[in-house]
């Protein structure tokens, strides 16, 4: 039974929930053992056939999850669980499973080849984020509007601009996660405190191997586990995109106050905005984009909590990163597929916009007149003097300013 609303599926897509879904995570670890034993195979530690076998059986079609949580029950092991049920249907090749590797070589090389997959999506989501952003801003780019600065009327602006600054911030997150992303995507096989012992002498070529077969690098240096600044860094970037599509929810929840009524957020013909007031619109999407950054800006301490670790390793990153990883990756990916859905049908008033230009009786463009007085040979702060009280005559005696 469902406990927590990503668990439902009220919050995620499709696409993301299915990288994290525990037959997909198992698939990935038996990925890992497969490529170890191949590699094992390659360097004649083990007898070829046997890593042809274990490559055949390395499938949740063989390997179920259901008996791996019943070995699990007895022997209060995950891992081990996964490598007793691998190694039952693997017969006698079975006794090869999981040669010289610790648990968290499987664990975090799985990991890297699980995050390989979800942050290919994020990128893909950022990407047609920003595709969408450009296309408005061009739309707009002539769409005049209040320009406003402490919540007031600043100066003219046109819609484009914000449009083209929202554009430029999502440009620079794919930067940030392309870097990230060499840090991040990386295995191991390193042992049991990261000296490579249990692989013995051919231990670098099996790791050359293992890593090759599934196509990522090796850590340049690993403990027990790989270090995790690497994760903590994806959680900050992930908080850091979270922050930004809040940024744009909200600013769009702003524009949709029946005071300004510029932009709205999409509204279906029998979407209810409210249970008792039926005329309601209410920015729901929005909304949720906001609430749902609160989560993920949550999940930065423990990420950073993760990385000091006793001596080679202990196990408190396990835990916690069972939540954080699964939830920032879910969740920021929900949240760039709304955002996105919510720009293409957004709704744009330019009358409205055009009237609220005028609200104030042509104060919005005291600067330019303080400019022209300059222009004209006045000193700038005497203009501004000048235009100063005249803007507070305007405001007090309720006389248009131009």
């Amino acid at each position: 039974m469902p406990v927590l609303p990503i668990d439902t599926g009220r919050y995620g897509t499709p696409e993301m929930v299915r990288i994290f879904e525990e037959e997909n995570w198992i698939q990935k670890m038996l990925d890992v053992e497969a490529a170890l034993a191949w590699a094992h195979g390659e360097v004649g530690n083990i007898p070829r056939s046997d890593a042809e076998k274990i490559i055949e059986m390395a499938s949740t079609k063989y390997v179920k999850v259901e008996r791996i949580k019943e070995i699990e029950r007895e022997i209060r092991h995950d891992v081990m669980s996964l490598v007793k049920a691998l190694a039952e249907v693997c017969g006698p090749s079975g006794a090869y499973v999981h040669l010289g590797a610790t648990s968290y070589d499987i664990v975090d090389t799985a990991r890297a080849l699980q995050l390989r997959e979800a942050l290919n999506l994020i990128l893909k989501r950022l990407s047609d984020l920003e595709l969408t952003l450009m296309r408005l801003a061009e739309r707009y780019k002539g769409t005049v509007m209040a320009g406003r600065t402490h919540g007031q009327h600043a100066l003219p602006i046109t819609l484009g601009l914000k449009l083209s600054v929202w554009m430029r911030e999502v440009s620079r997150h794919i930067e940030r996660l392309m870097e990230c992303r060499k840090r991040l995507i990386v295995g191991k096989m390193s042992g049991a405190v990261g000296t490579q012992a249990g692989f013995g002498p051919k231990a670098l070529e099996v790791q050359r191997l293992v890593m090759e077969r599934l196509r990522i690098k090796a850590a340049d240096v690993s403990t027990q586990i790989i270090q995790r600044d690497r994760h903590a860094e994806l959680i900050c970037l992930l908080a850091m995109v979270a922050s930004t599509l809040d940024k744009f929810a909200t600013e769009i929840r702003e524009l949709q106050r029946t005071e300004i009524g510029e932009v709205f957020e999409p509204f279906g013909r029998r979407q209810v905005g409210s249970s008792t007031m039926p005329h309601k619109r209410n920015p729901e999407l929005c909304e949720r984009i906001c609430g749902l950054a609160k989560i993920v800006r949550s999940l930065v301490i423990p990420a950073l909590e993760n990385v000091p670790t006793w001596h080679e390793r202990d196990l408190t990153q396990s835990s916690s990163e069972r939540f954080i990883i699964p939830e920032a990756c879910i969740l920021v990916d929900y949240m760039l597929h709304l955002m996105k859905g919510i720009l293409e049908g957004m709704e744009v008033d330019e009358e409205r916009m055009l009237r609220n230009l005028n609200l104030t009786g042509g104060l919005i463009m005291s600067e330019a007149v303080m400019l022209a007085l300059t222009r004209k040979g006045m000193n700038r702060q005497e203009a501004h003097e000048l235009v100063r009280r005249l803007a507070i005559k305007s405001r007090s005696e309720k006389i248009p300013f131009r």
